[in-house]
């Protein structure tokens, strides 16, 4: 698992970007996909997706051997290739992700618990949140307590969630109808989807959310035994979880209609199970859904409290975000994540804002992150930097970077304007803790640059702050 050193091993990385990834998105699969897209476009999306997050895990791979001094992954790559402030952002983006998948997370999980216990509901009712908060407080002192133990109980949890999957899928493998999933290949038989393109560009953000975790090796890359591994960890991740996330997505699809599924309540995938085999189906995906969700919240509170501990350790975060208690977890960056948390669960009383709504949100502040990873892949292998004894990976990485920029663009592209200008209400707030890193160390805060880029976030968060105000646009 580790060694005495507490250095993390193989195992522990790929469990890490496993348990990261296979959250509560895979469990709401069919009905998330089947609200927006026929088969047809399904296919195509998951083929554009398969492509361009596998060309991702490539840079990251790419990125953990060729730049090894870099630690904390995204953050990192983007502070080098582009500058102080686009570090910053992607560490902030970044983290705001997490947490606010977090807030989702929970509200799946009491929602699922709603199965059980009605008086949890959709997930925000009182009872929810108070149960709610007193899980997230109890993740807490169970991280604060080390990154080494929690790190092995996400192992035992990553193995324990992926045993209904397979069992989901071996199942629906035997009960799947060609008839069924041929009947509107295109979804013509439901005219509100769209046009096939518009199916594909609106099942995306749900196809990036459910992989969202495949660069957690490399937020790890300082921990791990050898630095070699956190490539691989990447990749094997990857391709374990594509591999469970399209069995789910097409076998569901050959077993219930797609307006059928549509229909479902999350976890869509119970439902599923139990028009198969009853209601014995729907129990075992409900409990499968509730380690798998125990898991993912132990893995997005590491992986929030890593990356503001490793952009305070080079001056980019301030000061006080590098505190680590005895047993080296970042106790000040932990608080201030999960006290976010906390506010949020609170607000989701208030708020209409369901499960969909919360993903869709911390997708959207993921992009940029992800964004800046590939394009400093790319302007590596341009410029032959690291590359000098490697002519021919050169013209190999130069390819990966750029299919991986194409895509990233592409998300943003079918995130819209609305995720774009709440992301960047949630960006602007963020200048306050970078100023104050740059007066720790003396340093003006902003270069010409970067004065223009935070004028363009101003503005957007300006134009979603009004939006929000005058209803044009909503949460």
């Amino acid at each position: 698992m580790s060694d005495s050193s507490g250095k993390l091993k193989l195992g522990a990385l790929v469990a890490l970007v496993v348990g990261s990834m296979i959250g509560g998105g895979i469990f709401s699969l069919p009905q998330n996909m089947a609200a927006s897209a026929g088969v047809g476009a399904v296919l195509i999306g998951w083929a554009i997706t398969a492509v361009g997050m596998l060309m991702l895990a490539f840079v990251f791979q790419t990125l953990a051997n060729r730049k090894p001094d870099l630690d904390g992954g995204v953050y990192a790559y983007a502070k080098a290739g582009f500058g102080d402030y686009m570090g910053f952002s992607s560490a902030w983006g970044y983290w705001i992700s997490a947490w606010l998948g977090n807030v989702g997370y929970f509200v799946l999980l009491f929602s699922t618990l709603g199965y059980f216990f009605p008086i949890f509901g959709e997930g925000n009712t009182p009872a929810a949140i108070i149960g709610a908060s007193i899980l997230l407080w109890a993740v807490h002192f169970l991280v604060l307590r080390g990154i080494k133990e929690a790190a092995f109980i996400n192992l035992v949890t990553t193995v324990a969630k992926v045993v209904p999957l397979v069992l989901f899928a071996l199942i629906c493998l035997f009960a799947f109808k060609l008839d069924i999933f041929t009947a509107d290949i295109w979804g013509t038989g439901t005219p509100e989807l769209g046009s096939v393109m518009t199916q594909v560009r609106n099942m995306m953000l749900v196809t990036v959310w459910v992989f969202i975790g495949i660069e957690g090796a490399s937020i790890f890359s300082s921990r791990a035994e050898k630095r070699s591994d956190v490539g691989k960890a990447t990749v094997i991740g990857f391709i374990t979880v594509l591999l469970f996330l399209v069995l789910v997505n097409v076998l569901s699809l050959g077993v219930m209609t797609q307006p059928e599924l549509a229909k479902l309540q999350n976890p869509s995938m119970a439902a599923v199970l139990e028009h198969v085999v009853g209601h014995w189906g729907a129990v075992l995906i409900s409990v499968g859904l509730i380690i798998s969700l125990l898991g993912a919240l132990l893995s997005w509170v590491l992986l929030c409290a890593e990356i503001m501990f490793a952009a305070a350790k080079d001056h980019t975060m301030p000061e006080f975000l590098r505190r680590e208690n005895a047993n080296q977890v970042p106790a000040n960056a932990l608080w201030l994540t999960n006290a976010m948390v906390q506010i949020f669960l609170v607000i989701t009383l208030f708020s209409s804002s369901t499960y969909l709504s919360l993903i869709y949100l911390a997708t959207s502040m993921i992009l940029v992150p992800y964004l800046w990873s590939a394009a400093y892949a790319f302007l590596l292998a341009m410029r032959g930097e690291t590359y000098e004894q490697a002519a021919k990976e050169r013209s190999k990485d130069l390819f990966i970077g750029a299919v991986a920029l194409i895509y990233a663009i592409w998300l943003l592209y079918a995130g819209g304007t609305k995720y774009l200008l709440l992301s960047a209400l949630l960006y602007a707030p963020g200048v306050i803790l970078f100023a104050k890193a740059k007066h720790e160390i003396g340093q003006p805060i902003f270069t010409n640059v970067e004065k223009l880029l935070f004028a363009a976030v101003v503005i957007g968060a300006l134009v979603a702050a009004y939006g929000l105000y005058d209803g044009f646009l909503t949460l």
